[in-house]
């Protein structure tokens, strides 16, 4: 019998699991894909205040900041700074206007550790940035905070495990067991097809957008607006800073550097089909491209290696434009319905998690009985209990004799973990060997993701390392990857390189032209035919 059983695995779900196990609750995650494979690892992967949402939701700006500032000090190695150029087309009193909204949004700087406005004339925007269109006046400045929210997800999931909380990924939930209106525990089926009963006090449905159907199995109704949102990958920076202009019905897009990438979002459109049915539209690539173009012009010279989509399960209200809908998050005790034991959260923002977390599992301590308070704004994830300098690494990577770049991206995703890659390679020196050169990604943490991550294909190695999501799209590293496999797993290696590619292509297609075509060409030739277009 579990104190608590959650339903999801995205940022939510693992967050709440972590602060669960930390009060001393028996905590089973359920999650029927992987960590992070849902509306979390499809966000722009920002810890921010969200300068929009002053305009019409300025208490998700300010949880957003405060949250970005706890985050930034449990996962400092996790976090990178954005800064951005609020681009200005022509010069007027509507500067003015700007400047006093930029200077409200300077109050929450100090929340999440960001410098202040600047105001940029054009020869300093141009300085700063050459490749922008001659219509550019001048910009205002501001940064954000950049995370790995498939890192933010693991690390909490982790943190879970080590205090006790039990995890089942590729488990669906096919039914919630109820008894005189009580909720009793779930029924699974795991990825053999097998089906099982988990008995549980506390039911949490925090599965995003398939939170209306959960609840239909227990007879009560939350309503959501889901919103379908999409993104650009390109194969590198390419630009100096981030990027915020407006799309053809002035909506606000952004054009940022991204770890060895950059991406191109976002879109926001109510959506009524099935969240496991995405698919991104050349229409959705096409309002993007046609928005960054008029103030970055080289866009469509870049070239673009993949699109990823997700649906943000956004609060119902009638009337509202779907920018305009608050990003607020609501918790529904259903108890209050008629049934016990069984509660949702919907809603929210990436960066204002662990305070939803922290709500939500208060309430479930309440239930129970539990008077242990809240510590996750306070404790590290794991590897943030210290930080290493630069200088550090480098001298760590000359002693294990491997490249400082790829310790360093190691130290990134890892924190402290790194001393046990590092270990690892010491102990099996040929797992210093370089798997994916884009990222680096090198074979000690590749199994490393394997037996400590739960990773069990391709697509999961991917993120939790980034195997494949550079340049290189996957042509040299799937098949070294996959036979790795196969030696830690048993899993058949062919069966996971076609599986990659076939996912891979779903994200090439939208946009599919030019020089993208010759490297999937190129990819065919050198993977022996297995992608199929």
């Amino acid at each position: 019998m579990y104190d608590v059983i959650i339903i999801g695995g995205g940022v939510n779900g693992c967050g709440v699991a972590r602060d669960c196990a930390l009060r001393g609750l028996k905590t089973l995650l359920i999650e029927k894909k992987d960590l992070s494979s849902g509306t979390t690892g499809a966000s722009s992967g920002m810890i921010h205040g969200g300068l929009r949402y002053l305009l019409h939701d300025v208490k998700t700006t300010k949880t957003s900041s405060l949250d970005s500032g706890y985050i930034q000090k449990i996962a400092p190695f996790l976090l990178f700074r954005i800064p951005f150029l609020y681009l200005i087309h022509k010069k007027g009193f509507h500067v003015e206007l700007l400047e006093t909204f930029f200077e409200v949004y300077d109050r929450y700087a100090s929340l999440k550790n960001s410098k202040k406005h600047t105001r940029l004339s054009q020869q300093e925007v141009f300085q700063l940035e050459p490749g922008l269109s001659s219509s550019i006046q001048g910009a205002l400045t501001f940064d954000e905070w950049g995370i790995d929210p498939y890192r933010l997800c693991i690390l909490n999931a982790k943190d879970a495990k080590a205090r006790g909380a039990d995890l089942l990924l590729h488990t669906e939930v096919t039914d919630i067991l109820v008894e005189e209106k009580i909720v009793r525990g779930v029924e699974v089926q795991t990825s053999d097809g097998k089906r099982h009963h988990h008995l549980g006090k506390i039911i949490l449905n925090l599965s995003g957008p398939w939170i209306p159907k959960l609840c239909k199995k227990v007879g009560v109704e939350v309503k959501l607006r889901p919103g379908k949102g999409i993104h650009l990958v390109f194969d590198r920076r390419i630009s100096n800073v981030a990027l915020a202009t407006e799309t053809i019905d002035k909506r606000s897009i952004f054009l940022l550097p991204y770890q060895n990438t950059s991406i191109l979002g976002t879109t926001d459109d109510d959506f009524y089909g099935d969240p496991d049915c995405l698919d991104v539209t050349q229409d959705e690539v096409e309002y993007l491209l046609e928005a960054i173009e008029r103030v970055f012009p080289s866009i469509r010279n870049e070239r673009m290696i993949g699109t990823y989509a997700g649906i943000r399960p956004t609060l119902y209200e009638w009337g509202k434009t779907e920018d305009s809908l608050s990003r607020e998050h609501k918790i529904f005790d259903h108890e209050g319905e008629g049934i016990k034991g069984f509660i949702t959260m919907a809603g929210g923002k990436l960066a204002s998690y662990r305070l939803m977390s922290e709500e939500l599992t208060d309430l479930v301590c309440k239930k129970l009985g539990i008077k242990e308070k809240c510590t996750t704004h306070v404790r590290p994830l794991p590897g943030g209990e210290k930080t290493i300098s630069h200088a550090e690494i480098i001298e760590m990577a000359k002693e294990g004799g491997i490249s400082a770049y790829a310790l360093s991206r190691i130290y990134y995703r890892h924190g402290l973990g790194l001393k046990t890659i590092l270990e690892m390679m010491k102990e099996n020196p040929l797992w210093k060997r370089v798997i994916c050169a884009s990222e680096p990604v090198l074979e000690a943490e590749i199994r490393y993701a394997i037996s400590q991550e739960w990773a069990g294909s391709i697509s999961d190695i991917g993120r939790r390392t980034r195997l494949g999501w550079g340049g290189c799209q996957g042509a040299d590293c799937v098949w070294p990857a996959a036979l790795i496999l196969k030696d830690v797993l048993g899993k058949d290696p062919h069966f996971q390189m076609a599986d990659f590619l076939q996912k891979r292509w779903k994200a090439l297609a939208p946009f599919l032209q030019g020089e993208s075509i010759a490297q999937e060409e190129l990819k065919q030739r050198l993977l022996g035919g297995f992608f199929e277009s």
